[in-house]
């Protein structure tokens, strides 16, 4: 994009209009043998995914409400898939952590653009016991657990100097004792009500299969949607 063109807006529109979509060969999706529960079809997409070289095939977008009702989002990494729902872990105390604490309920998005597949889950949130928070807290790398101890994510920052100053604190609490852990990391299930699957076609004819129950627990329908 030529220099200057930032400012204008038509330009702008033209750029974005003329970048290519769904560019690869796309996967192929037929929704009459889809299994009558979504877990297994999602792992069966995500080993897919992973397979054809997708990065980071296990990131998701997590969007939560803030107390001022505004949706937010970012992207955390998937930490478990079974029966009772999608899991992730968070820091309670963390911008999403205290949103998830006034409002159980989210939404998760994976986006595997090299096979024009989509997948929506939206559904409450629970907390996991202590004891398997714990455990997931433990399991990561010292640097990350030293990040978790900080509790300062989302704060102002006084310095760009800060983090590496108060890390090494935090590191060599760690290298003290092994086992420590903050109590306020979390693991969190989304147990869902609905999950999309959005499988992209050329020619626009995208197909879209949706799952759906009245609350965790219950028989799944099925249902294809319009593109």
């Amino acid at each position: 994009m030529p220099d200057g063109d930032h400012a204008n807006t038509g330009s702008v529109r033209e750029w974005l209009r003329d970048l290519e979509v769904f560019a690869g060969p796309l996967a192929h999706f037929d929704p009459a043998a889809a299994p009558g529960d979504p877990v297994p079809l999602f792992l069966d997409w995500l080993r897919e995914a992973v397979t054809a070289g997708v990065p980071e095939a296990q990131a998701m977008t997590l969007s939560t409400v803030g107390h001022d009702g505004v949706p937010d989002a970012r992207v955390l990494i998937l930490k478990n898939v079974d029966a009772d729902g999608w899991q992730f872990a968070a820091h309670a105390g963390s911008p999403k952590g205290r949103q998830l604490g006034e409002r159980p309920g989210a939404a998760l998005t994976f986006y595997w653009p090299l096979l024009g597949r989509q997948v929506r889950i939206r559904g409450t949130v629970s907390p996991d016991t202590p004891e398997r928070s714990a455990a997931d807290l433990l399991a990561r790398s010292p640097s990350a657990r030293a990040e978790v101890l900080l509790a300062r994510q989302s704060t102002p920052l006084e310095s760009a100097a800060a983090p590496t100053r108060v890390m090494t604190g935090a590191r060599a609490r760690i290298e003290a004792d092994p086992d420590l852990v903050s109590p306020d990391w979390t693991l969190y299930t989304v147990s869902p009500t609905a999950v999309e699957f959005w499988q992209a076609d050329k020619d626009r004819v995208h197909t879209r299969l949706r799952y759906e129950r009245p609350a965790p627990g219950t028989p799944w329908g099925r249902q294809l949607l319009w593109p």
